[in-house]
This record gives C-alpha cells, structure tokens and sequence, in this order.
C-alpha cells in the first residue's frame, strides 16, 4: 500500500520534501521537493525511485551543502529515517 509522507527542511533552500512510498516493500515510488534548486532536486528525486527507503537514507545522510550543517538530500534523509522510526 502506498504511503505518503512529508518532512519539514530545515536549513535548506528546501522548505519540505514529500516521500511517495510501498509500506511493505520500502520502495519508493516519488519525491517531491518544495523550492530548492530546481535541476538538483529532481536529479535526486529521480534517482530515488525504485530504491528502497534505506538505501537512499544510508547514501544521502550526512551531505552538507556548503558551509551549511545539512542539504536537500540529507533533509531527504532525515525524513526518510522519520518514516523508518515509526
């Protein structure tokens, strides 16, 4: 059954990404990022599709951007490890 699921970024150009994904198999159907840079966030979201929700938040977690503590891929990932923690 497909689940969805949104995380507030913080300290990013992105103001929220949504996760589309199967509850049974952790696949993951969509992302959709709210603002940020544009090209880069559909390159990521794209890539995410078809993985399983711990591979992405295993590869993305911890990329910063720039000086910044966080990025859109690791706000990805930290909404991902939202859904896995429940």
């Amino acid at each position: 059954m497909l689940k969805e699921y949104t995380h507030i970024c913080h300290g990013t150009c992105s103001q929220q990404v949504t996760i589309v994904y199967d509850d049974e198999t952790h696949i993951i159907n969509k992302v959709q990022f709210v603002r940020g840079c544009n090209g880069n966030t559909q390159g990521v979201a794209k890539l995410c599709e078809g993985q399983t929700l711990e591979n992405v938040r295993d590869t993305l977690l911890g990329i910063k951007c720039g000086p910044r503590p966080t990025s859109c891929p690791n706000e990805l990932a930290l909404g991902i490890s939202e859904i896995l923690e429940k």
